[in-house]
């Protein structure tokens, strides 16, 4: 495909490729590229622009990811009770299965560490270890585990940004993946 290119009085660079009503700009000086095309159904021309912003690798550096599985206070302290409780040396598998009211089920039990399998996700947070498959992770990812005591809706409950629906009792849901 043959394009003709030139630079414009703004120091950027205008592509335009003949026949096809599309022309690219790059300028530099301001970080953006920008496309104008047109659909061939119709006369009126479309645009496109596209802006870059560019962060110091210090900054990047210093940002905090936060961990694909996240513990509330009263869950780790209960989760790691629960560990204590035990003389092995325990993990946290979080994962989901097909059933409950609203399509998936969550699962969640302890297993040793020497039992996890090379494609599951590690994930150390504050010290406790959780891991998860690869499928389940899909539908889990950002998920809060929290705990309550409560003598009515105590017990585990799952705040799952990735969950269109829930059921009533909390332990189900449904997404769209």
């Amino acid at each position: 495909m043959a394009f003709s290119a030139f630079t414009t009085s703004s120091s950027s660079l205008l592509l335009r490729v003949p026949n096809q009503s599309l022309s690219f700009s790059l300028s530099p000086t301001q970080n953006s590229v920008s496309f104008l095309f047109s659909k061939s159904n119709l006369s009126c021309l479309k645009s496109l622009s596209v802006r870059s912003i560019s962060t110091p690798a210090a900054a990047a550096a210093s940002a905090t990811v936060e961990p694909a599985i996240s513990l509330t206070e009263d869950a780790l302290k209960h989760l790691n009770k629960m560990r204590s409780e035990r003389s092995e040396d325990l993990c946290l598998r979080i994962g989901v299965k097909q059933g409950g009211c609203s399509g998936m089920s969550y699962t969640m039990e302890f297993e040793n560490r020497a039992n996890t399998r090379p494609d599951d996700s590690v994930i150390e947070y504050k010290g406790f270890v959780i891991v998860c498959d690869p499928k389940s992770l899909l539908f889990v990812f950002g998920m809060q585990l929290d705990y309550s005591d409560a003598l009515i809706g105590g017990g585990f409950s799952f705040k799952n940004p990735n969950a269109t629906q829930t059921c009533g009792c909390g332990k189900s849901f449904a997404s769209e993946m």
